[in-house]
């Protein structure tokens, strides 16, 4: 097994030069760094990471609390996992997952047993209940979602009121005056209540007339809420639940109406879905991948630890004319 006194002896420096190198915690030239980083690669040195925590008394382990239910958009969910364990692993930290049913207990146990440095929390809600429990735990700890109120807590995410207002501006700029817009069920989701806010708001400043309808992803309450919805009559809607988004899509073909020459569709949604189909929809993309990189450089403190919301991006497509 290589050791740090074979990259010391490959690289020409002292052991403790290697480890300085690999801790940050002295200034070495930019010469002699290059020297230690190339023996790293070359000779395949990993450290150890029971002696460098022991070191640093740091684990160089985050931990990432995921909500994974059956009401969720799960490979929406595992995009955001995969995303922070890719950011992580950037910044050479590992993941450790847990869930939300675990709830304030997990929390506390990952914090009292030094099991990890940080904490992100994803699925966060208006009144998150494990709000109180996060500012007592003396870690850094960063929320993807933003709370009703100010907590104290640094979070990321989309600026949900902003992307409702872009959805809406866009219809109205081609002309639509009658729009509807399909969200996810739950009330006490923080991006859904900002979402229709920005798009009532917007809606109303254009003289667009506007409905709210929300749903699960079933097939049976997706086919009821679109029920609702077209006795409305719009002529766009935008759907703002990823998770039924198939089901609408299929349910509005199957029911004769073809997008964009009946009804102009706007999705909220990640990239890979809005392009996935033989349609492609004008979206608001959800930067899962910035979100995560962000929440991983927060919690090192390579960000500044407050409420950062990523402005929204609206790519036309086919679905909208």
């Amino acid at each position: 097994m290589v050791t740090i006194v074979d990259v010391a002896r490959a690289a020409g420096v002292a052991p403790s030069t290697v480890s300085y190198v690999l801790s940050g915690k002295r200034s070495i030239s930019a010469r002699t760094r290059r020297a230690v980083e190339q023996s790293i690669r070359q000779l395949g040195y990993h450290p150890n990471a029971g002696a460098r925590s022991l070191a640093s008394h740091r684990t160089n382990v985050l931990s990432l609390m995921a909500p994974l239910r059956e009401d969720l958009n799960n490979p929406g969910v595992m995009e955001f996992v995969a995303a922070v364990a890719t950011a992580a692993r950037g910044h050479d930290q590992d993941l450790l997952l847990l869930t939300k049913d675990e709830g304030a207990s997990a929390l506390r146990r990952v914090a009292s047993s030094a099991l990890a440095d940080a904490l992100i929390v994803m699925d966060v809600e208006l009144a998150d209940p494990r709000i109180p429990t996060l500012l007592s735990l003396g870690r850094p700890v960063v929320l993807i979602g933003e709370p009703a109120e100010a907590t104290g807590l640094a979070a990321v995410d989309l600026d949900y009121t902003a992307a409702g207002v872009r959805c809406v501006d866009h219809l109205a700029d081609l002309g639509h005056r009658a729009v509807a817009l399909l969200g996810p069920h739950r009330p006490d989701i923080p991006a859904a209540r900002r979402f229709r806010h920005g798009f009532a708001a917007t809606a109303q400043a254009r003289c667009v007339e506007a409905t709210v309808h929300q749903c699960g992803h079933e097939y049976e309450a997706i086919r009821a809420c679109l029920d609702e919805l077209l006795t409305t009559e719009p002529t766009a809607i935008v759907v703002h639940n990823e998770a039924a988004l198939p089901t609408v899509l299929a349910e509005l073909q199957r029911r004769g109406l073809r997008v964009p020459e009946d009804l102009s569709v706007v999705a909220v949604c990640r990239d890979a879905m809005a392009t996935s189909g033989p349609v492609p929809l004008t979206s608001v993309a959800i930067p899962v991948a910035e979100l995560a990189e962000l929440a991983v450089r927060m919690t090192l403190r390579e960000a500044p630890a407050e409420t950062q919301l990523l402005a929204p991006r609206l790519t036309q497509r086919a679905s909208t004319r």
